[in-house]
Formats: C-alpha cells, sequence, structure tokens
C-alpha cells in the first residue's frame, strides 16, 4: 500500500463523527485534548486484526512489527498518523517480558487492527483529511472517498441522566494498610517505589453506552489522549493525561527520536486561581514528589537505553507543572534516538509496562503490585497507534474505564465497568495522604459516571 490520498473536507466534531460507529468491532477514536494537541483521528474497518490471549504462544512484539509491516511513504504535509496500526496492551502484557507469572482478567494481553483508512481531524486549520491507502493511486483515492463518507452518518441519541446509578469502591482503610506495607517493604531495602491502585466498579444504567461515557468526559475535562477503543464484547473510555512513548522521523529524514513523559507527583486543583496558585507552588518544591518523579525518570531512562545508541539518553525537562481538570502533575521529559535498524515494536518490548504506574526497580515493584492488586487488564497498559512510516504514539492507560458487555443482557443496561486510581508510594509516603490522592485523581470520572450530563 505505497500510495496514499488525501482529500480536505469542512470540519466535523470528531466525538459526534464517531459515535455512529461505536458498536463496530474495532472502531477507534483518538482525541486530542486541551494541551495543544493538533489531530484526532477515526479509525474504523480495518483490513486486518488480531487479539492474543494469554495461552497464545505467538511473540506479541513480533507479531505486531509483522502487521505494521515495513516502512511506507507518507505525505510530508499530512498528520502525524496516515495508516497503520492501533493496539491495545493490557498490563499484563508484561508478563511477555519478563515472566512474573501474573494472573489475567479476560482482556487479551494485546489487540491489534491496521487500518488502510483514516479520518484525521484538524483542530487547528479546523478542517477533516480523509485518507486512503493502496497498492495503486486509484485504489488509495477510492478508499480516501469511502472513508470521507463515514461523515454522512447521522449520530445515535445521547443518553439522558446519569450514566451509573452507584459505584462500589475498595476499602479505603485496607488500601491504607497496603501503602503502608509497600513503605515497610522500601524502608526494608526491597523497593524503592512502587503504585499502588484501588478499584471502582458498577454498571451502566438501563439505555446508557460507553460512548456516552467518552462523550461526557470529552465535554467536562478535555485530556491530552482522550480515546475510545470498541472489541468484541468490550469497550475501552480513556481520558489519559500521559504519555508514553512516542517516536518520529527527523525532517529530511535520518535518525527515529524518541520521547516519554512520565507523570508522578499530584495535587488537587483549587477553589479558585489563588488556591491553585499555592497547590502549584506546593507541588513544584515538594522533595518527596520530586524524588518520585526522579526515580521513574531515572528508569525510563534505563528503558530507554535497551534500545538507543550509547550517549543519545537525555533529560531536557524535569519537574514542569502540568494542570488538567482536577489535578496538578509533576511531568518530566526524557529523550533519545532509535537504534538503527530497530523498530517501534522492540521499543515496546524494552520498555513496557510504563514505569510511572509500576515503581522502581521495575521487576520488583511488578511482583509487590501483584501481591496486593488483582490483575490490572487494560489500567496502566497502553493505547497506541504505529504509523506506516515507523513513527509511534501511545498513552499510559490512566484515567481509564474497562467496560464488560453482559452476554445474558444486552438490553441497553448490560454493561459493566471498572475504573482504578493509583499513587507512587515512597518512604515518606502518608498512607492516608495518599488515598485521597487517588480520590483526586478518580474524581472527572467519578462525576461523569454519577452527574447528568453537560450539554
Amino acid at each position: 500500500m505505497r500510495h496514499v490520498v488525501l482529500i480536505s473536507a469542512p470540519w466535523r466534531d470528531p466525538v459526534w463523527a464517531a459515535a455512529p460507529w461505536r458498536d463496530e468491532p474495532f472502531a477507534c477514536a483518538m482525541i486530542s485534548g486541551g494541551q495543544g494537541g493538533r489531530w484526532s483521528y477515526l479509525l474504523r474497518d480495518p483490513d486486518a486484526s488480531w487479539t492474543l490471549e494469554a495461552d497464545d504462544p505467538r511473540d506479541p512484539f513480533a507479531a505486531l512489527a509483522a502487521l505494521i509491516g515495513p516502512p511506507q511513504p507518507v505525505e510530508p504535509d499530512g498528520p502525524p498518523f496516515q495508516g497503520g496500526v492501533i493496539g491495545l496492551a493490557s498490563y499484563e502484557l508484561g508478563d511477555r517480558v519478563e515472566r512474573l507469572g501474573l494472573a489475567r482478567t479476560g482482556w487479551p494481553d494485546l489487540a491489534c487492527a491496521r487500518y488502510p483508512a483514516l479520518l484525521a481531524f484538524d483542530h487547528l486549520q479546523r478542517r477533516v483529511l480523509a485518507i486512503g491507502r493502496g497498492g495503486s493511486r486509484s485504489f488509495a483515492q477510492a478508499r480516501a472517498e469511502a472513508a470521507l463518507g463515514w461523515l454522512a452518518r447521522p449520530s445515535p441519541k445521547e443518553h439522558d441522566g446519569p450514566l451509573c446509578e452507584a459505584l462500589s469502591v475498595d476499602d479505603g482503610e485496607a488500601y491504607e494498610a497496603a501503602v503502608a506495607q509497600v513503605v515497610e517493604r522500601i524502608v526494608g531495602g526491597e523497593i524503592f517505589q512502587a503504585n499502588i491502585a484501588r478499584s471502582w466498579t458498577g454498571r451502566l444504567a438501563a439505555g446508557a453506552h460507553p460512548f456516552d461515557l467518552f462523550a461526557q468526559l470529552r465535554t467536562a475535562s478535555p485530556a491530552p489522549f482522550s480515546a475510545y477503543l470498541r472489541l468484541p464484547g468490550r469497550a475501552l473510555v480513556s481520558n489519559s493525561p500521559e504519555r508514553f512513548l512516542k517516536v518520529t522521523g527527523k525532517e529530511g529524514g535520518g535518525d527515529l527520536t524518541i520521547e516519554t513523559q512520565p507523570i508522578k507527583g499530584t495535587r488537587p486543583r483549587g477553589a479558585d486561581q489563588a488556591q491553585d496558585a499555592v497547590l502549584i507552588a506546593e507541588l513544584s518544591a515538594s522533595a518527596k514528589d520530586r524524588a518520585e518523579n526522579l526515580m521513574i525518570v531515572d528508569l525510563m531512562r534505563n528503558d530507554l537505553a535497551r534500545v538507543s545508541p550509547p550517549g543519545s539518553v537525555s533529560v531536557p525537562e524535569l519537574f514542569r507543572v502540568e494542570t488538567f481538570a482536577n489535578v496538578h502533575h509533576l511531568v518530566s521529559t526524557v529523550t533519545s534516538r532509535l537504534a538503527e535498524g530497530l523498530t517501534a515494536a522492540d521499543l515496546l518490548r524494552a520498555a513496557f509496562p510504563p514505569g510511572s504506574i509500576t515503581g522502581a526497580p521495575k521487576i520488583q515493584a511488578m511482583k509487590v503490585i501483584a501481591q496486593l492488586e488483582a490483575p490490572r487488564g487494560p489500567y496502566c497498559g497502553a493505547l497506541f497507534w504505529a504509523g506506516v512510516d515507523g513513527a509511534f504514539e501511545s498513552s499510559v492507560l490512566i484515567r481509564t474505564v474497562g467496560l464488560e458487555e453482559d452476554a445474558a443482557s444486552r438490553d441497553g443496561g448490560g454493561w459493566r465497568l471498572e475504573a482504578r486510581a493509583g499513587a507512587g508510594i515512597v518512604a515518606d509516603s502518608d498512607p492516608h495522604a495518599e488515598r485521597l490522592e487517588t480520590e483526586a485523581k478518580f474524581a472527572a470520572l467519578r462525576r461523569a459516571l454519577l452527574e447528568a450530563p453537560r450539554r
């Protein structure tokens, strides 16, 4: 599919362009948030797809590389993603990197689909680009024209009322006891840090759909890596603020560059600007939060070094405060170059699961997490696109809800849901403060599920 055609069309909101396809297997919307993101994407009708269950003996990273295929050309003035693969990597895919004997949920370790056509939404120029790829220019043109037709389908009716009647949450005292246990293990020298999470569960209200949650979050608290992915019997809704791994090419060719932006360090939003300023200053000056962030920066430097030429790993930015709808975060940036002959699939193998949601040292932290939490499934995994040209973008699946359809109840109210929120535990962590941090992180999801939608 070495030919690519781009057709420009008038602007349409990407969320509502995606809504008509919300029940189609492997339909996916990736929507940029309020942090300067320019491009959003709608993908459907893949020409190849597969899921890797826990008992599948294939090498997932080799299978991913084969699905992406050899590098192909893209239009230089087009969006970063012009066709390729979308993938959902559950947290337990990490058991394929380090054999830890992790238990599994019903979610696949890895689910991937390859798309020869897509819609790209340019938030800057307020236009839509229909993109088609094919073995001939006429075939690529036909695919682009077909993708343009996706915009003509009417959107389904929105759900009116709260999406969820009630949520159940893990016992807070039990969570504080788990945090205290991790602190003891850190003091004892077993680990330096571990990310421990709590779980919220519930059911969607009758007539509510997972896509309604996605749309509600986009309205109330847009995030840089919002996404909706439909799988058979399952749906993923993510409102993630965190980049995992990004791979880009240099203008005019040359080495591929890698960027990761781990988040560690959190404060809730204040009631007004003055209180926000106090909380931002407190976060910026916090020795605990800076140390927590730096541990993960060092971990990510080590992960990137596995696939980078010696001396190419650098840290251009440490401890920048970013503000979101409910929280302030400390964000750092680590960059490097991808070694010659390696691909994004090699990078994913080297760095998965994300260090910011495991801890340090990573392998021992994962063992501690497995002792204290049920299997995570999509939570703390990654959602990614892998472009035909070798480019790659991925998010850490925090602020994310996994939904499963009840086979026995397909009346519109048959969706079970689970969401988690965690905190990075270090030697001077206070168990109650860490519990409150999980609740601050979950606040946007709670409101989206329990409050009537904003119009």
